[in-house]
């Protein structure tokens, strides 16, 4: 529990079901390797290129706290076994809930109907590799009761409300969850990854007259309950407050083509809904991504450089193994503003004839991964943030985002900002409200000017829809200045 919420008087948590064991799979199921090697067995029968067996148990709790009153808890667990195997261009692919030996085989022998190819023999599974420790924990959240989460978010809740007099409804609400999955391979690996992970985020609502207005910020990370120190939630509370009070003074947005700072951090979604999804393999495969066939060639100015990078400790994209059982790492995508690298998957590894690069991402053990993003973000470059603000006459700064519209792999955006500022002769004048921002990533990419050396990733509860699948992600960049891009007023007054 954070130090400072000690003194609330908080008995330990009531577990009402059995704590999760480290390996779920082997101690309550009794899936060793020899269960493994059986299932294995029955879904390569019929040949296979790839083949993976993805073991999930997860505990999910959420709780909403709503002017002082709990409006919404739950717990959700689930558990069971995604079962693929691909020859060529054909997958074949069953999940069931049902962790007895029976029931596995009976899925495994369904999914190789669906896969025919070139027989294979099997190698024997391994003994099992070691977890990872980017994201340990000393008490897991499926120890955590509710007792402990609340006086968290009841302090959430009065701090926001103490931060301005006319700020008169906060929501707060609270997602963690506890994932243990063990991931057999066809070429004999057998991995463990214990995924926690947490988010808060809280939405503050005022009123001035009868003008009302709305901010929210939001925290998320790998980590266990002490993670959300008195520190961290004060930022969060300090920019919930921030953001919903200066939209009382804010103004409406000019319109037309002009230069656009994207602030640090937060922006860091336009990069990964507008670019990074341009640079996922399977996008590339199929010839929708705008980048298709441009390896080596340059798409950026020499100081941008994009990475995705899983093995970040305790970010929200971070993961020690990808959901093919591969270790997660660092990928340069795009180095010095030439193109050096996709996102793979082990599929589009093999027909790109490389090495998957740690980005095989499922939702769950009934999805099939694919490549995915981890931890986007861009480098720092050689500017500084001031420097950029004082190179624009007439612009704006984007600071942070609501709603998007992003065409996958292809790249046009359409952006609605919660939070901007007008750029006046090299000097911020004003704040904005009513913004949004339309372009097209490779166009947006390739009219990057300069960029400062104040890149991070932002901390929010960020996650990635592609394909019906979501996953957690992470991202970030530096201040960077865009030298055109398409600034609209939205509908709403």
């Amino acid at each position: 529990m954070p130090a400072f919420l000690l003194g609330c008087g908080v008995q330990s948590a009531l577990t009402m079901a059995p704590k999760t064991p480290p390996n779920p799979f082997m101690e309550w199921f009794n899936i060793d390797q020899s269960v493994v090697n059986r299932v294995m067995s029955a879904l390569t029968t019929n040949g296979a290129d790839i083949a993976d067996l993805y073991f999930q148990h997860s505990r999910k709790n959420s709780m909403t706290l709503e002017n002082g009153v709990i409006s919404d808890a739950k717990t959700d667990i689930r558990q069971g076994v995604g079962l693929r195997v691909v020859t060529g261009d054909n997958t074949g692919y069953e999940f069931t809930e049902d962790l007895t030996l029976p029931s596995m085989q009976n899925a495994a022998t369904n999914a190789a109907a669906k896969a025919k190819g070139p027989q294979v023999v099997m190698p024997e599974v391994n003994s099992l590799a070691s977890s990872g420790e980017l994201y340990t924990t000393n008490v897991p959240w499926s120890d955590v009761g509710a007792d402990q989460i609340l006086p968290l978010l009841q302090f959430v809740e009065r701090e926001v409300k103490a931060g301005d007099p006319a700020i008169e409804k906060v929501a707060v609400y609270w997602e963690d969850s506890d994932d243990r999955v063990m991931i057999a391979t066809l070429n004999g690996s057998l991995v463990t990854d214990h995924r926690p992970l947490a988010r808060l985020t809280v939405v503050a609502t005022a009123k001035k007259g009868e003008e009302i207005q709305t901010g929210y910020s939001n925290i998320s990370a790998r980590a266990e309950l002490s993670w959300f120190s008195e520190e961290r939630l004060a930022k969060t509370i300090d920019e919930a407050v921030e953001r919903t009070m200066i939209q009382f003074e804010a103004r409406r947005a000019p319109t037309g083509d002009m230069p656009v700072v994207l602030a640090s951090g937060t922006s860091g979604v336009l990069l990964h809904e507008a670019i990074g999804h341009g640079l996922e393999a399977d996008f590339n495969r199929q010839g929708i991504s705008a980048y298709s066939n441009m390896i080596g060639e340059k798409v950026a100015e020499a100081f941008v450089t994009i990475v995705d990078q899983a093995d970040v400790p305790h970010e929200r994209g971070a993961l020690n193994y990808d959901d093919e059982g591969n270790k997660a790492g660092r990928t340069v995508m795009v180095e010095n503003g030439i193109l050096k690298s996709y996102l793979h998957d082990e599929i589009s590894a093999q027909q790109y004839d490389t090495n998957p690069t740690g980005s095989g991402r499922r939702e769950s053990y009934q999805h099939a991964p694919m490549p995915r993003m981890s931890c986007t973000f861009m480098e720092d470059g050689p500017h500084e943030k001031d420097e950029i603000i004082a190179a624009v006459d007439h612009g704006i700064v984007c600071e942070t985002y609501t709603d998007g519209q992003v065409q996958l792999g292809v790249g046009t955006y359409s952006f609605a900002v919660k939070n901007a500022w007008l750029i006046e002769k090299g000097k911020i004048t004003a704040p904005l409200k009513d913004v949004t921002i339309t372009g097209a990533g490779p166009e947006t990419l390739s009219r990057i000017k300069m960029v400062a050396n104040d890149a991070r990733l932002d901390a929010g509860g960020w996650t990635c829809g592609k394909n019906g699948q979501s996953v957690p992600v992470s991202q970030g960049v530096p201040t960077i200045l865009v030298s055109a891009m398409t600034v609209a007023a939205a509908n709403n007054s």
